[in-house]
């Protein structure tokens, strides 16, 4: 039982206010009626901070994919099973586990019952489920085929899960090295070279080069933190909230692409994502207009999302897709043959299949390789800065040494 907040007039005219609990907001309005009183206002809450706590938690609750992978495959098996989906939503709703999936359920139920079509339902979420999702729901609600059409969307949404988790692999690994390396050469900077720059400075000796660039690092970032710092955060941010915009984000990810090592994962990877919702959206029927549109908005990469815009513009000219892929920038050769092929055969969603498993492995295989090469060069890096410090340290002392003698 859910609590409402109400406002409603009795049988004497006054205008009164309350909380009711019920099943939902009909039932809180017949509930209401059935006493006398005819409801003006009735929302879902009843004012306490407890529910401002509830709401505040919903909201700061992120639906995460593997939530959404569950969600799809329950339904599924529910839907296939032959529970109807008002039925279903009730039984998603009471086994979720997240908070802010759980009220998305909930409202769509309330809107399944209130008579609104699967996939507008669907489509009243949006930043919950995405366009790709929304898509297939229709395709497979407008053709009968929806048993059929979440199969798909479990395989699309596994497999964006494991390419994202390729990605993610390979970067992890050199952000733990940097971090690392960032903190290494602070606390050599902080802790080591202070220490050692008072014993230099009453010996009274001349310095050598590293020295000096050390103990001028260490009055820069140290002596003058209160500018330093600001100065640093607020490049941070900047560079943060830059790359939010449109024009940031399209220079971050022309960027990504560039990077000579993770760079082919990245293009790898979006080929891998480009092909597999290429294909399925195909196979369900979506239009190729359309699912250029939806790949727009999924693909992850705002500049190889402008090359699906301008591929767009020029099927509707008239010209077949393969043509326009041979001018975009980030397609590999092998794609463009391939869907090529498939175009000119009539087998375009089969060609698409065999491109993402190929894509699949190469992700794999660059991923494995970028750790490899990586390894070497962040461990020199790492080193290097270790050197240096030792440099700047050891040298003087040797020089302390040799004048005692």
């Amino acid at each position: 039982m859910k609590k409402f907040k109400y406002k409603a007039i009795n049988e004497m005219g006054t205008t009164i206010s309350g909380t009711v609990e019920a099943d939902s907001l009909e039932g809180a309005e017949d509930m209401l009626s059935a006493r006398g009183y005819m409801p003006t206002k009735v929302q879902a809450g009843d004012g306490s901070v407890q529910e401002y706590l509830d709401k505040l938690e919903t909201s700061l609750t992120r639906i995460k994919p593997v939530d959404l992978i569950f969600f799809t495959k329950q339904f599924r098996t529910l839907f296939k099973a032959g529970i109807s989906i008002t039925e279903a939503f009730r039984i998603l709703e009471f086994q979720s586990t997240n908070k802010k999936l759980k009220q998305t359920v909930a409202r769509m139920g309330e809107d399944i019952k209130s008579g609104l079509g699967l996939a507008d339902t669907f489509g009243k979420h949006p930043n919950v489920f995405p366009a790709v999702y929304i898509s297939m729901i229709r395709a497979g609600e407008t053709s009968g085929n929806l048993p059929e059409v979440l199969d798909r969307l479990v395989y699309l949404l596994d497999h964006e899960h494991k390419v994202k988790g390729n990605v993610r692999s390979a970067m992890t690994y050199p952000v733990i090295v940097v971090v690392a390396l960032f903190g290494a050469f602070l606390f050599l900077l902080t802790y080591v070279v202070p220490t050692f720059a008072r014993m230099f400075a009453s010996a009274k000796i001349d310095l050598p080069w590293p020295t000096q660039v050390a103990m001028l690092m260490h009055t820069v970032v140290l002596g003058y933190w209160m500018i330093s710092l600001p100065i640093f955060v607020g490049m941070v941010f900047s560079v943060y909230w830059y790359q939010k915009t449109p024009t940031g984000r399209l220079l971050r990810d022309k960027f990504f692409l560039a990077l000579p090592i993770l760079g082919p994962v990245f293009t790898k990877a979006a080929m891998s994502r480009f092909s597999s919702i290429f294909a399925i959206l195909q196979i369900s029927g979506v239009s190729v207009l359309d699912s250029l549109k939806i790949l727009s908005d999924s693909i992850g990469n705002s500049a190889i999302s402008r090359e699906f815009d301008k591929i767009g513009d020029q099927l509707r000219e008239g010209k077949g897709i393969s043509t326009p892929l041979k001018s975009a920038k980030y397609f590999t050769p092998m794609v463009i043959s391939m869907v090529a092929v498939g175009e000119e055969s009539g087998n375009l969603d089969t060609m698409l299949h065999d491109i993402s498993v190929h894509y699949d492995d190469e992700v794999n295989y660059e991923v494995g390789r970028m750790t490899e090469l990586l390894g070497p060069v962040l461990l020199v890096a790492l080193a290097g800065v270790v050197g240096f410090f030792a440099l700047a340290i050891f040298m003087p002392m040797w020089d302390m040494v040799k004048t005692i003698r």
